[in-house]
């Protein structure tokens, strides 16, 4: 009897592990795309992440890498934060934005030059020269809370070389841009108007660095992206987002990144 039971749950198993070939090979044969694991996406997704940061020839060192990047439209766009490539570059004529390609220690550099900014959603995208990258995909899919999401960067900059790291957390809260200040020396012009109008992001249970600014998020299956990492919530002061992180990130949905593309030539 027990040899009985033990003969059918096997059988059982076949049959379900036929099936589920049956199903795969049906999407593929269909034309769906079937969903990747995700250290398929991670590979997928590299390539087209980068370092964004400045170069000065009289500097030492020379380049500074401020934050993260990703191909966007037909690859030579990159998509970042506003506050990453900070207006006052532009005076200063012996400093180039640069981007920072490829990973180990002698990535290639490239130049770069803003061609369209969004201050208040803290967006910007660059224009790159020479051989454009593969472009990741814009998610135009609605996001849940309790959802689950990957984001690649460099959230340590490049000490040890250019290495990008991944982090994956969940969508906590869908919650408005403006945090209020905790004194009046805090109420800036700025900060008043986000308090009157403020705008929804995503905020994830995920550790993320000040150089995981413009990094993006995305679908930890297909690799879309649903949003770009934007600010960590620091407990007291900047030493404090490195050496005692929050694990509170802040991601500003693609739809404005989206809008902002439209700007382009």
């Amino acid at each position: 009897m027990r040899f009985t039971v033990i003969c059918r749950a096997i059988l059982d198993h076949c049959s379900l592990q036929y099936k589920s070939l049956g199903l795969w090979l049906a999407l593929l044969i269909a034309g769906i795309p079937v969903q990747a694991a995700l250290p398929e996406v991670i590979h997928q997704i590299k390539p087209s992440v980068v370092g964004v940061g400045t170069y000065h020839k009289l500097n030492t060192p020379r380049a500074n890498l401020m934050g993260t990047g990703f191909a966007v439209g037909d690859g030579s766009f990159i998509a970042t934060n506003s506050h990453v490539v900070p207006a006052t570059l532009a005076s200063n004529r012996n400093t180039d934005i640069v981007v920072f390609i490829g990973t180990g220690t002698a990535p290639d550099v490239r130049t770069a030059r803003v061609i369209a900014r969004d201050d208040e959603h803290d967006l910007a995208l660059l224009k790159i020269s020479g051989q454009s990258l593969r472009p990741l995909r814009l998610s135009a899919n609605p996001v849940r809370e309790g959802e689950m999401y990957s984001f690649t960067g460099f959230p340590i900059g490049a000490v040890l070389g250019l290495y990008p790291v991944t982090h994956r957390g969940m969508i906590s809260s869908i919650t408005p841009i403006a945090i209020p200040a905790r004194t009046a020396k805090e109420l800036s012009i700025a900060r008043l108007k986000q308090l009157k109008n403020p705008y929804l992001v995503y905020q994830l249970d995920a550790t993320a660095y000040p150089g995981n600014s413009g990094s993006p998020v995305y679908h930890q299956n297909t690799g879309e992206v649903i949003a770009i990492i934007n600010k960590v919530l620091v407990k007291k002061s900047k030493e404090n987002a490195l050496s005692d992180p929050s694990a509170i990130t802040y991601a500003i949905p693609i739809r404005y990144l989206a809008q902002l593309m439209t700007q382009l030539p």
